[in-house]
């Protein structure tokens, strides 16, 4: 391969979290490779659950898969952040959280905005002292990212969340923080976006109209709250998908430039945590080299379909369980297949995803069963028992699903429930026929835990051949085909990354 061809390649590898995409400028020496190598923080993987959704299986010997990127956006004050974003020093949160879903054609990707105020179920999580938390329901999806108050913050808690949130298995999780912002749009001289109104609140001033930022004004763009709209985290959302989307674009444009690229990866590599299977420049070159063939006019960015609940968000079922129904099939928002049929693959039968498939009569659930928080927990060690029991639970259309990984030698299956959630118990009985029922006031939700007697029906899909084939561990609607359209819950939240910079970037 001639190496005018090999820097095009790379060029082209753009997409997503541009710390990310810009790292394969790395080939252009060993020397710098290992200067990057030494840049890069890793976080511990005894973090991560073990009880996960399953991982896609190709659909050929060979042919790509799906892959899914956690991007955190850290406002930690610690090693010298406070100069930029302020506060006090301490442990950090992720107010920024975008589920990147890069499709197994490796031609499209959609990135999921999680609103921080989200009100989820956040699983058991590790804590400094090697002990798990017990999982908790009805948490501000930010504050996973703080459970143990770890220095750096918690990207496994928050990974293990999304897990359990989405039924989608993450691949890489990323966590960049305010340092990082700065230096990198400053290597690449800044950065197009447009300010919707002057603002000039909590310490932060911006001006009307399109401009380029770097270094702090970019910063100050992305964490600006106040002075827009309702002052709402729905706003900045917005904003920060629009700003991914010019850095993208600026990115593409800059070619092949070593005194552009390099500084460029060197900021971005000094401010990122990552995961262990991206702890080396190698395997982030090798990971962004997989992505160059996504164009900026296949990418969009949607945040997940909310309503305010108070003063938190409340994520609005059943649409935003489409959406992660949809990604975990590897289909467009609009419900087209990409990855299977692209690989020459069949497209995804509707009859592997009926509740049938799992062995049992679908029930009919009003809005407030749908919702109740329940807990499968592995009650016996083994490997993926609570995720094929809670495939099982969610093919009847119980939404709000975590898993527990919890080992022991359990024989009897149990569920214990709050009384306030006894019909919702009762259907679940149906489901494990062989449990014992409890009732435990207070509990605030229902617990099944799955003991030696129980015994996943082996039609359950999760072993099938190809990403798209029978149910996987996260929430489903129960509708057995692909939506003809985009929900009106989806549509309304999302942004292609070549819309104009200026267009819809405020709320309220």
């Amino acid at each position: 391969m001639s190496s005018s061809t090999r820097r095009r390649r790379i060029v082209r590898t753009a997409v997503g979290l541009a710390a990310v995409l810009v790292l394969s400028v790395a080939g252009a020496g060993a020397w710098f490779y290992h200067r990057l190598d030494s840049n890069i923080t890793t976080f511990d993987a005894g973090g991560v659950a073990t009880e996960r959704p399953p991982a896609p299986v190709p659909v050929t010997p060979g042919a790509s898969v799906p892959v899914n990127v956690l991007v955190l956006g850290s406002d930690t004050r610690d090693d010298g952040n406070a100069d930029l974003g302020g506060g006090e020093e301490g442990v950090g949160h992720s107010d920024t959280a975008i589920l990147l879903h890069v499709y197994a054609d490796h031609k499209h990707a959609v990135g999921v905005s999680i609103p921080r105020d989200a009100l989820v179920t956040i699983p058991s999580c590790k804590l400094p002292s090697g002990r798990w938390t017990e999982p908790r329901t009805n948490q501000m999806f930010n504050s996973a990212f703080t459970i143990g108050e770890f220095p750096q913050g918690n990207p496994a808690c928050t990974q293990n969340t999304v897990e359990a949130l989405t039924g989608l298995r993450i691949d890489h999780t990323i966590v960049v923080d305010f340092k990082g912002v700065a230096a990198m749009t400053e290597a690449i001289n800044g950065v197009d976006v447009c300010v919707p109104n002057d603002v000039n609140s909590h310490n932060i001033k911006l001006r009307k109209g399109l401009q380029k930022l770097s270094g702090q004004p970019a910063v100050d763009y992305l964490r600006a709250r106040y002075g827009f709209g309702d002052n709402s985290d729905i706003g900045r959302m917005k904003r920060q998908q629009a700003f991914l989307s010019s850095m993208i674009s600026k990115i593409q444009g800059l070619g092949f430039s070593l005194p552009t690229l390099l500084p460029l990866a060197d900021a971005a590599t000094r401010s990122l945590t990552v995961d262990e299977g991206l702890g080396t420049a190698m395997k982030l070159v090798d990971f962004t080299q997989s992505l160059q063939g996504i164009k900026l006019a296949d990418i969009t960015f949607v945040t997940t379909p909310w309503r305010f609940s108070g003063e938190r968000v409340a994520l609005v079922h059943p649409d935003v369980d489409t959406l992660w129904k949809l990604l975990r099939e590897d289909r467009t928002l609009d419900g087209q297949s990409t990855g299977a049929v692209d690989q020459g693959g069949a497209p995804p039968s509707p009859a592997a995803s009926s509740p049938a498939a799992f062995g049992a009569s679908p029930t009919t659930l009003s809005p407030e069963q749908a919702a109740v928080p329940i807990t499968l927990v592995n009650g016996v060690g083994t490997p993926g028992l609570a995720g094929k029991g809670a495939a099982t639970v969610r093919a009847q259309g119980f939404q709000n699903v975590t898993l527990d990984a919890t080992s022991g030698s359990r024989l009897r299956t149990e569920i214990a429930y709050d009384p306030a959630f006894k019909t919702a118990a009762d259907q679940l009985a149906l489901l494990f026929p062989q449990a014992r029922s409890v009732e435990e006031p207070g509990a605030g939700g229902i617990i099944v835990t799955l003991g030696r007697d129980y015994h996943p029906v082996a039609a359950t899909g999760l072993d099938a051949a190809g990403p798209t084939t029978g149910p996987t561990t996260g929430p489903t609607t129960g509708t057995t085909a692909a939506p003809s359209g985009v929900p009106t819950g989806i549509a309304e939240n999302s942004r292609g990354a070549d819309t104009d910079p200026c267009n819809n970037l405020t709320f309220g």
